[in-house]
């Protein structure tokens, strides 16, 4: 599957309710609302793959209730979905942690990974219960066990053989967007973020669409992306 990789920090959804007078989970239940705009418009943006921060390790430490709503909106969100994901040709797959993931949220968004895996038009990643530091401690620590069964020489460890497990067979990571105004990646794809482009709006999660993710798309390509080298500058043809 060619194509962009974009990934996206769902930031705001608390601070849209606060300034509708509305408890937090309100918030994440318009978002919702959001996510499904923006999976319906990625593939006629040349968006092929798209991972999206629905909820970090850290997310934890929030009050149970909220943790509850939001397992719960992610167990609605993969049967009320799942009809359209399939007939548009989405394919769904989970990236972070499984065995803290309540029992019946887990079971439902396992059955749609399963129904959805031959989607073509769009791969839609779900880091949930994710953190981008313990991913690439999980690389390692592979790697070491591989190191450790002899089927592994340590001067063969490179940055590439780091990449095959943190990346899970994704493509690179075009573009990161978050919203709400925040800058920062808090232990979002820190890996893969290493040559994207990052690109903030101040805009909170309930209220990005499509639109704005084409307005991001449009930025992304106004950027010029050296990778580390040298950008090509054609020669100047003097005229008389």
């Amino acid at each position: 599957m060619s194509g962009m990789h974009v990934g996206i920090i769902m930031d705001g959804n608390g601070r849209w309710a606060k300034a509708r007078g509305k408890p937090r989970w309100r918030g994440h239940v318009a978002g919702v609302d959001s996510v499904r705009d923006v999976v319906r418009s990625a593939p006629n943006l040349a968006v092929t793959t798209l991972t999206l921060y629905a909820f970090s390790s850290d997310n934890w430490k929030r009050p149970p209730t909220e943790v509850g709503r939001l397992f719960w909106l992610l167990r609605e969100y993969c049967r009320s979905e799942r009809a359209e994901l399939l007939e548009n040709g989405v394919r769904v797959s989970a990236i972070g942690r499984r065995d803290r993931i309540p029992r019946s949220a887990l079971g439902t968004l396992e059955e749609l990974e399963d129904a959805t895996r031959h989607g073509t038009a769009l791969h839609l990643r779900l880091a949930i219960d994710y953190s981008s530091r313990w991913m690439i401690s999980q690389a390692a620590a592979q790697l070491a066990r591989n190191v450790q069964r002899g089927a592994l020489d340590p001067d063969e460890i490179c940055p590439a053989r780091m990449e095959q497990f943190i990346n899970q067979g994704a493509p690179d990571l075009d573009l990161l967007i978050r919203t709400a105004g925040e800058q920062r990646l808090s232990d979002f794809m820190l890996w893969e973020a290493a040559y994207a482009e990052l690109y903030y709006t101040k805009l909170l999660w309930p209220e990005f669409r499509g639109r704005d993710l084409a307005s991001a798309l449009a930025e992304f390509g106004r950027r010029k992306r050296s990778f580390g080298g040298l950008l090509k500058i054609e020669p100047q043809v003097k005229v008389g």
